[in-house]
């Protein structure tokens, strides 16, 4: 059954965020259910009156096939976190949004992404570094990530596609919203070669309170998040802290230190950050070297049954070939050629002599209260 209508529903309500919808879930046994929730399920799910109130009246008001319609009509699709397009870092972080607007396109390539952050007012020096190292990026197989602001966002969004590469925006507003103004067009470039992203319904709008929130977002869709530069109150730093709650890496682009756009990313190398002279350190920090080519090769040799069936049997804990080729009942010359080929893919990977694991942790929930 698609939830997705149930999700949206909640979604419109303020003030239930991912904690208290699961509470709601488990009290009730399923999504659909905690929609039709009561006020004695919503009290023991811990619910205060004001939201109850909200919810209540959302269940009487709210046409969710009229919602849904709007959103089709619009062009953007509705995932759930029970979906499996569902980016899978986004559904590792702590509380991740039970529900995303997306304009354009998310691939699985996307996997491979770094978030790029900073000043809304760049030094030449800034723009300079920023056009080179994220069209490097792009141009290496990474998705760039950012938030459609004026200033290091614009340029890592534009830098991404002039490279032909993909980039995502996170807006702070819902998809009909595109702010600010004079990047529409940009926005435009961006959903033909990647995706526009938002948690907020449609029709919200751009208030300051929503770009600390969008943040998290950014962070949790990258395995990395860049600073290219920020000031030391910058918002750009906001994204480095949840990227730091998200057990993800920060690197930043040294500055001159007479500087004040280059206080937050000197800081940031002062303090651990990865320092970054040019792409190839995060590729290498990331392990994002081979990105290319492994996107290639998927591209090039469409899973088949075989390696279907062998990836099912290799999990996350060190196995070795002849234990796979007792479980897959194939011959060992097959088995150690399909290995090869998941290898290559970026599926598995070898821990040891002839041991392997998958590639990627799966998708984790988090109970954040």
């Amino acid at each position: 059954m698609n939830n997705s209508r149930y999700y949206l529903g909640f979604n419109m309500v303020n003030g239930i965020g991912p904690a208290r919808l699961d509470r709601l879930i488990e009290r009730c046994g399923s999504i659909e259910a905690a929609w039709r929730a009561g006020l004695t399920d919503m009290i023991a799910a811990g619910l205060d009156a004001k939201i109850c109130a909200a919810l209540l009246k959302a269940q009487r008001t709210l046409d969710l096939d009229t919602e849904l319609d709007r959103a089709e009509r619009a062009g953007i699709q509705l995932l759930t976190r029970d979906d499996g397009g569902y980016p899978a870092a986004l559904a590792q972080i702590p509380a991740p949004p039970p529900l995303i607007y997306v304009k354009g396109r998310l691939e699985e390539v996307d996997g491979w992404s770094v978030a790029v952050v900073g000043t809304r007012s760049p030094s030449t020096y800034g723009r300079e570094a920023a056009r080179r190292i994220v069209g490097d990026l792009a141009g290496a197989g990474v998705t760039v990530v950012s938030g459609l602001a004026i200033g290091i966002d614009t340029i890592a969004h534009a830098a991404a596609l002039e490279a032909g590469g993909r980039t995502l925006a996170v807006l702070a507003s819902g998809l009909d919203q595109v702010y600010p103004e004079r990047n529409r067009a940009l926005a435009e470039e961006i959903m033909a070669r990647g995706a526009l992203i938002s948690e907020f319904p449609i029709g919200t709008r751009p208030i300051p309170q929503l770009f600390p929130v969008r943040n998290r977002i950014i962070s949790g869709l990258s395995l990395g998040t860049l600073v290219v530069e920020a000031g030391a109150q910058s918002g750009a730093l906001i994204t480095v802290r949840y990227a730091l709650e998200q057990g993800r890496d920060v690197f930043a682009i040294p500055g001159p230190i007479f500087s004040p756009k280059s206080m937050g990313p000197n800081q940031l190398i002062r303090d651990g950050a990865g320092l970054v002279t040019q792409a190839q350190d995060i590729l290498e920090a990331l392990n994002l070297s081979a990105a290319a080519i492994q996107q290639e090769v998927q591209a090039a040799f469409p899973e088949d049954p075989t390696e279907a069936a062998l990836f099912e049997l290799v999990s996350y804990e060190p196995q070795h070939v002849d234990e796979l080729r007792r479980q897959s009942d194939l011959p060992i010359t097959v088995v150690s050629s399909t290995l090869a080929m998941l290898e290559l893919k970026g599926l598995i990977r070898q821990t040891g002599a002839m041991q392997y694991v998958r590639a990627r942790e799966e998708r984790v929930g988090y109970d954040v209260g």
